[in-house]
């Protein structure tokens, strides 16, 4: 039985998963589209913004389940931050889209990519002490199992980053390198996109089942 007090954080918690679940692929969907064109001058910045303000919305609102955990305070406190540097910096994919050969604009993409990433590692660990505090055994092997695996591809995804990062430094790059640079560099954006789908559509499927858990089990008895 689930103590009445508990109630009222675990619906923040079902709202906080909702946002979450439905502003994560917004955010990548419309960072890529203002970074790709500048065709959206009539909104602004508003879709990506409303869609980065959406995740943090969601994240935020974890905050007041069970804050005498201390591993779960820091999950959260994590995530919170990453996802407000997102914020912070989603301005920036309109303003690369507008200028590209501005190198401020070109940093603060690669940060926000790194910010990215970020976020995914601090969500899934979020949603995996989180399953640890819930009473479904599946959940919780289920999530840690989604986690891992999500883990690993962040990883790579970041290491296949920064090589390309390096390999973008090259003073003379010889032979099929050239070729190769020039097509990622031509379709780098739709790249980020494609790699950046698969961890993104496992944090959903995460996100989706922990709600439908919470629901069940608990506001359905």
């Amino acid at each position: 039985m689930t103590p009445p007090a508990v109630i009222p954080a675990l619906a923040r918690v079902v709202r906080g998963l909702s946002a979450v679940f439905w502003g994560l692929p917004a955010m990548l969907l419309f960072d890529a589209k203002a970074a790709l064109e500048d065709s959206w001058n009539p909104v602004g910045f508003g879709p990506v913004l409303a869609a980065s303000a959406l995740v943090l919305y969601g994240v935020h609102q974890f905050g007041p389940f069970q804050p005498q955990e201390r591993i779960w305070t820091a999950a959260v406190e994590r995530a919170r931050l990453s996802a407000m540097l997102l914020l912070a910096l989603a301005p920036f994919t309109v303003w690369w889209g507008r200028r590209p050969e501005e190198p401020f604009f070109a940093h603060s993409m690669v940060l926000l990519l790194v910010a990215g990433l970020a976020f995914l590692l601090a969500l899934n660990h979020l949603l995996v002490r989180l399953a640890a505090m819930l009473p479904d055994e599946a959940l919780r092997v289920e999530t840690r199992f989604f986690a891992r695996l999500n883990g690993t591809l962040v990883v790579t995804q970041g290491i296949l980053f920064a090589a390309y990062l390096l390999l973008m430094r090259l003073p003379e790059p010889q032979g099929p390198l050239v070729w190769i640079l020039s097509a990622m560099e031509v379709a780098k954006a739709w790249l980020v996109v494609v790699l950046a789908l698969p961890p993104v559509a496992l944090t959903m499927t995460l996100l989706w089942k922990t709600k439908e858990v919470i629901m069940t089990s608990v506001f359905r008895q």
